[in-house]
C-alpha cells in the first residue's frame, strides 16, 4: 500500500472513531438526561405525603365528615402528618362499613374496632382513644345501672346513623329511639320523650364545661360505661409498608399527650394518661398554668384495664406531668406551675364548633 492511500484508510479509520465517539457522547447524554428525569420524579414523589385511603361510619363527636365533630380522625390526621402521610376518610352507612373495610376497597380505616375477622385482613395500632357510653337522665333517675340489660322497658334514645354495637340490637331490655344529633337527643330527654339517652363520656364532658349550672340542674349523670369499644388505626396487611406505617404511627400516641395536642383536639383541659411508659398514669393539663387547687376531673384515656388501687387516689395525690417533668404529688409541683389559667378557650381548633345545646 502507497503513503497516500495509508494516510487515506487512517484518516477514514479516524473520521468512523469520531462518528461513533460523536454517537456515544450523545446515546450517554440522554441517558444522563433521562436518568435526571427520574431523578426529579422520584424526589417529587418522596417530598408528597403518602396518601391513604381511609373509610368510616358517622360517630360523632369521634368520625364526621369534614367541618363537623370528628375527634378521632383530627388525632389520627395529626399522628399521620407527623410522620410524613396524609388521610383521606370517607364516611360510609353502617351496612357498608365492614365489607368495603374487608373486600379492600380502601387501605383501611381511622377509627375501627378490633374483632377476630378485622384483625385477619388488617394491622392495628395500638388504642388512641375509647368510645365510652354513659347512662344520662333527668334530674333525680337512676343512672347506676352497669349494662343495658339492666333498663328493661325503659325508652332510651339514640342517635340515628351511628354504630352502638350488638348491644343495642338484640332486640331486649329497653326500647329504643332515634334522635337526628346529641342535641336532639338530650332535647327529647329532657321533654319527657325518652327516659335516658346514652353519650359518650367526651360529650358528657363538653357539656360539664361548658353548661356546668344547666347539667347540675337538670341532669342526672351516669358514671359507669355501658358501652367501652377501644378505638384503633387499622391498615390492610397487603398494603406496601403498612407494619412500618403503624409502628411509627403508635410512637407519635405519647408524644401528643405530652405536647397537648391530645388537649387541643379533644377541646379538653386535665387528661389522664401514661406519659413516660411506666405503667402508672399522670395527670396533664392543657397548660404549664394549671391553677391554685388539683382539678375536680379528668379525662381518662383509657378506663380499660380498671384502676390499680394506686390510681383511685383523689386528685391531690395523683402524679402529675408538669413542665416536661413528673411529680408524684400536687404538694410536690413546683409553685411557680400553680398560677390561675386566664387562658380563653383557642377559637382555631382543627375541629368545627362542636355542640349546641338548648336547655
Amino acid at each position: 500500500m502507497s503513503f497516500w492511500n495509508l494516510r487515506h484508510v487512517v484518516a477514514r479509520c479516524a473520521s468512523l472513531g469520531r462518528r461513533r465517539f460523536a454517537h456515544w457522547r450523545v446515546l450517554h447524554a440522554s441517558w444522563f438526561v433521562a436518568g435526571v428525569f427520574v431523578l426529579i420524579a422520584c424526589a417529587t414523589s418522596w417530598s408528597q405525603p403518602a396518601q391513604i385511603h381511609l373509610v368510616s361510619t358517622a360517630w360523632p363527636p369521634f368520625t364526621n365528615p369534614p367541618g363537623e365533630p370528628r375527634f378521632a380522625l383530627d388525632l389520627v390526621n395529626e399522628a399521620l402528618h407527623r410522620i410524613g402521610a396524609s388521610a383521606e376518610t370517607t364516611i360510609v352507612d353502617e351496612s357498608r362499613f365492614t365489607p368495603s373495610l374487608l373486600n379492600m376497597e380502601f387501605d383501611g380505616s381511622a377509627a375501627v374496632w378490633k374483632d377476630q375477622e378485622r384483625e385477619a385482613v388488617l394491622l392495628f395500632s395500638d388504642p388512641y382513644l375509647e368510645n365510652r357510653l354513659l347512662l344520662i337522665g333527668r334530674r333525680g333517675s337512676d343512672v347506676s345501672a352497669t349494662k343495658l340489660s339492666a333498663l328493661p322497658g325503659k325508652r332510651i334514645v339514640l342517635v340515628g346513623g351511628y354504630s352502638y354495637g350488638d348491644e343495642v340490637k338484640d332486640g331486649s331490655g329497653p326500647i329504643f329511639l332515634r334522635s337526628r344529633s346529641e342535641e336532639d337527643s338530650l332535647a327529647k330527654l329532657l321533654s319527657n320523650e325518652a327516659d335516658y339517652t346514652l353519650m359518650d363520656e367526651l360529650v358528657v364532658q363538653y357539656i360539664l364545661n361548658n353548661y356546668a349550672d344547666e347539667a347540675r340542674a337538670r341532669l342526672a349523670l351516669g358514671t359507669t360505661p355501658l358501652i367501652i369499644r377501644p378505638l384503633y388505626l387499622a391498615i390492610r396487611r397487603e398494603r406496601p409498608g403498612a407494619e412500618g406505617l403503624i409502628n411509627r404511627f403508635n410512637a407519635q400516641l405519647r408524644r401528643m399527650v405530652a405536647d397537648r395536642t391530645y388537649h387541643r383536639l379533644l377541646h379538653i383541659d386535665w387528661i389522664e394518661a401514661d406519659v413516660d411508659g411506666d405503667g402508672r398514669t399522670e395527670l396533664v393539663s392543657r397548660t404549664d398554668r394549671i391553677g391554685t387547687k388539683p382539678p375536680d376531673r379528668s379525662y381518662d384515656l383509657f378506663v380499660t384495664p380498671p384502676p390499680t388501687a394506686s390510681e383511685t387516689r383523689p386528685p391531690s395525690d395523683r402524679r402529675f406531668y408538669v413542665g416536661g417533668n413528673i411529680y408524684e404529688n400536687w404538694a410536690s409541683v413546683p409553685e411557680n406551675y400553680k398560677l390561675s389559667n386566664s387562658e380563653a378557650p383557642d377559637p382555631a381548633r382543627s375541629t368545627a364548633s362542636i355542640f349546641t345545646f338548648r336547655w
